[in-house]
């Protein structure tokens, strides 16, 4: 019994940790632009559950958008903030201009994540370079502190030219 409280202590402080941490880098990013939702089902006292879509612009490359598509729990639980988020998520992301990618990028790097649940779960959404293609890749996924999701969405946005100017080429850019 007392291995099984010290188990529990240990994930609620790595819960707590990697709350808090995600909680920071959000602070420090975008908030994503809210676009429209779509009740899903209808409650009659509380919020409706729904599926919200939203923008965000890459931090790091100008000229870049994605769009994601989320549910969000109604009800009392998803009033509260208690309901856990389910893990399906859709992603488009699109060459929206001229492509400026402003520093050196690590293969996967975090683009943005958010909080899914009061505690243990997040939503991220991670970015990769295809050298050889010159695409960004970019990939949504929840993660779990215990157990993750295989649930994710993949979306590519191959550098194109806008205008006059050449698209760069995502290899030079990559770190390593």
């Amino acid at each position: 019994m007392v291995w099984r409280h010290g188990l529990m202590a240990a994930c609620l402080a790595a819960g707590t940790a990697a709350w808090f941490g995600l909680a920071g880098s959000r602070a420090l990013a975008q908030e994503p632009d809210r676009i429209f939702d779509k009740s899903t089902v209808w409650r009659p006292l509380t919020p409706n559950d729904k599926l919200v879509v939203y923008g965000i612009d890459d931090p790091d490359v100008a000229g870049v958008a994605c769009h994601y598509t989320l549910p969000e729990k109604g009800g009392i639980k998803g009033t509260l903030g208690l309901a856990e988020e389910v893990s399906d998520i859709s992603l488009a992301c699109r060459q929206v201009g001229p492509v400026q990618i402003k520093r050196k990028l690590t293969q996967g790097e975090v683009v943005f994540s958010e909080r899914r649940s009061l505690i243990f779960k997040s939503m991220q959404i991670v970015r990769g370079c295809d050298a050889k293609r010159n695409t960004l890749v970019y990939m949504v996924y929840s993660d779990k502190v215990i157990e993750g999701s295989p649930k994710n969405s993949t979306s590519t946005v191959p550098l194109m030219p806008w205008g006059t100017e050449p698209p760069p080429k995502c290899g030079d850019f990559l770190k390593g």
